[in-house]
């Protein structure tokens, strides 16, 4: 299937858009794995299926998605089903919807209306927070401020349109800027030499010099790090490390022998790679439902969630290479595709630290939320 013969599909639900395009992203990933660039034909199909724009519409109040646990579920499917896909387009169109969920929360009435226009326009969004010492300083008074510094890890950059970043005022808590992100002069890729994840283009992005006005402040200062949203935010990423896994899982399946099938060695690999994929979901799920309540142990349920399918998909990783041997190994195959990105997308920071604080919260009481149950 060519990206000609790929309609847009109107009146379904976006979950039914994202598998109408999930072969063709597949086909491109194998392209730009082998050549990375950013996968721009792979933005275009999410575009042209409606994906990037918002999942309800946005009303005079910004209200992008009004029904947080029908949106959240359908975000779910989605990213799921686009990680499946292409990992490296899963954690761009990841940070897209982050950076929605952030002008849905705290935009204006006036930066909601230019948001819709440049959606309308096919603007693609990401979230920048990593930043090489000393970070990025917001200077300056008055309505006017100029950026210093540069991010580093940011995924999409010089592909992206916008970004929405952290910046450091000189008093007072971290504050969301909204700046272009499409500057080739600013991007920098040369360290980006990662054997997975290789479309993302995690760069750096020099913004010393960007002037800021009122309108490229988006909500007050400290906002990006309110909890329970700040660290339940995870959910997201782990549904595309999910689909990734999923992924790994179908194409084992399809790539076991005649005799591997009649082992029942090789049959028990397999039936702890679908528990470990079907367990690391229940979690997904399940995180992604407290975070659209906005439960106040959902930071705790979403570091355990990452613990969760980070140890799933290594399982399930290791559970691939022993069931088909060297041919997962083979360059330009999906399984060592899928085995290489999802060992670089694994790496998020902290997981020690993420674990031990989940552990914390456990011992004070049952986060699961089943009371006495457990103990």
């Amino acid at each position: 299937m060519s990206i000609a013969d790929v309609k847009p599909i109107e009146n379904n639900t976006p979950a039914q858009r994202a598998q109408a395009i999930a072969e063709p992203l597949g086909n491109l990933g194998t392209r730009y794995d082998a050549a990375p660039v950013f996968p721009i034909e792979s933005v275009k199909l999410l575009r042209g299926a409606g994906l990037l724009q918002p999942f309800a519409p946005i009303s005079a109040g910004g209200d992008i998605f009004p029904d947080r646990q029908s949106q959240y579920m359908s975000m779910m499917s989605v990213l799921r089903i686009i990680g499946r896909a292409d990992l490296s387009v899963g954690r761009l169109y990841e940070g897209h919807l982050n950076a929605l969920l952030l002008f849905d929360w705290f935009g204006t009435a006036v930066q909601c209306a230019v948001l819709h226009q440049q959606l309308h326009d096919g603007a693609l969004f990401g979230v920048w927070a990593t930043e090489p010492p000393p970070g990025v300083r917001l200077g300056g008074a008055s309505n006017s401020w100029t950026l210093e510094g540069a991010k580093s890890f940011a995924t999409g950059a010089g592909g992206l349109t916008h970004a929405i970043i952290t910046a450091q005022p000189s008093g007072g808590p971290r504050q969301l800027v909204i700046v272009p992100a499409d500057e080739a002069a600013r991007t920098d890729l040369s360290q980006w030499r990662m054997r997975g994840m290789r479309a993302t283009g995690s760069g750096t992005y020099d913004l010393s010099g960007v002037s800021v006005g009122p309108d490229a402040l988006l909500g007050n200062g400290g906002d990006y790090d309110l909890e329970p949203d700040f660290t339940t935010g995870a959910w997201r990423f782990t549904a595309v490390q999910l689909g990734g896994v999923e992924a790994l899982l179908t194409e084992t399946r399809a790539a076991m022998t005649t005799a591997a099938r009649e082992d029942p060695l090789q049959r028990a690999k397999f039936a702890d790679a679908v528990v470990a994929a079907r367990s690391a979901y229940l979690w997904v799920r399940e995180c992604a439902t407290r975070a659209a309540a906005g439960d106040e142990d959902g930071p705790a349920f979403a570091r355990m969630t990452r613990g969760v399918v980070e140890r799933a998909a290594l399982d399930v990783m290791e559970l691939a290479s022993r069931i088909i041997g060297t041919r997962s190994a083979i360059d330009g195959q999906p399984i060592d595709k899928i085995i290489r990105d999802l060992s670089v997308y694994l790496r998020q920071a902290g997981p020690d630290y993420a674990k031990d604080q989940a552990a914390i919260a456990w011992l004070d009481h049952d986060a699961w939320g089943s009371g006495d149950i457990l103990w």
